[in-house]
C-alpha cells in the first residue's frame, strides 16, 4: 500500500523537509553523475558497515550521518523521499525546524545501530534515509492519530482508499518486523524498526501542545472524483 497525501489541513512550515529533500536528491544525483562503477567505492566509504564501524566507531562514526544520503537506486532514493514529503511536513509543523531535524536526524542514527547490533560482522554496507523517515513515521503516528491517509493499492488494479493513520503505520510497521523476522534479504529492516521506534519515543518526550486539524476523509476524496 502506497502512500499519497493525509488529511492535515494545516502542515506549517516546510524548511526542513524541503531542505532534507533537496539534499538527499542532490547528494544522489552527484553519485550518480560519477558513474555506476564508482558506486561500490561510495557504498564502502559512506555507508554503514557493521563490523567496520565496531571495529573502530570513532574512525567510522560519520557513516552513520553519510550513509542516509547514499542510495542504492533511484527507486530507492524516490520511495524514501515521497514518504518524507507525505509524512514530513505534518510533523514539522508540529515540532518546528530545530526539532524536527533533532528527530530526524537521531532516528536515522538509532537506525543504524539496531541494524548494526542485529547483524555485527556484516560487511554489507547500509545506504539510504529509510531509517530517519521511519522515525518521521513513528512520530506521526503519535502526533496525528485522527488523521487519515490516502492509500492506492497497485500495481495490477489501482485502488484508492482512505485508512486511519494508525492503522497505515501499524500495518507498515508489522509488515517490518515480519520481514526482519524472517530475515528477507536486500533491506534493513532494523534499521526501519529502529528509526520508528525512537522517532515514537522522542516526539512523546518533545510532544508541542498547538492543536491540529484534519480534514474528513470524504471532503479530501471529493478533491480527487
Amino acid at each position: 500500500m502506497f502512500p499519497l497525501r493525509d488529511t492535515i489541513t494545516y502542515h506549517g512550515a516546510k524548511a526542513a523537509t524541503f531542505g532534507l529533500l533537496i539534499l538527499t536528491a542532490l547528494a544522489y544525483f552527484y553519485q550518480f553523475s560519477l558513474g555506476q562503477d564508482a558506486f561500490p567505492f561510495i557504498f564502502n566509504t559512506y555507508g554503514f558497515i557493521p563490523t567496520e564501524f565496531f571495529q573502530n566507531p570513532v574512525g567510522e562514526f560519520y557513516t552513520i550521518i553519510t550513509s542516509m544520503f547514499v542510495h542504492g537506486s533511484v527507486a530507492h532514493l524516490l520511495s524514501n523521499l515521497w514518504f518524507l514529503w507525505v509524512f514530513g511536513p505534518a510533523v514539522e509543523g508540529r515540532l518546528g525546524f530545530r526539532r524536527f531535524m533533532f528527530l530526524y536526524l537521531l532516528s536515522g542514527v538509532a537506525a543504524a545501530f539496531l541494524q548494526g547490533f542485529s547483524m555485527p560482522e556484516s560487511t554489507i554496507p547500509m545506504v539510504g534515509a529509510s531509517g530517519a523517515v521511519s522515525g518521521v513515521l513513528g512520530a506521526y503516528l503519535i502526533l496525528f492519530p485522527k488523521a487519515r491517509v490516502l492509500t492506492v493499492v497497485p500495481p495490477l488494479i489501482f485502488f484508492f482508499f482512505w485508512l486511519p493513520a494508525p492503522i497505515y503505520l501499524g500495518y507498515w510497521i508489522i509488515i517490518q518486523f515480519a520481514q526482519a523476522f524472517f530475515d528477507i534479504p536486500g533491506v534493513a529492516w532494523w534499521a526501519h524498526i529502529g528509526g520508528f521506534a525512537l522517532g515514537l519515543l522522542l516526539v512523546i518526550i518533545m510532544r508541542p501542545k498547538r492543536n491540529y486539524r484534519a480534514d474528513p476523509y470524504w471532503e479530501c476524496w471529493r478533491d480527487y472524483c
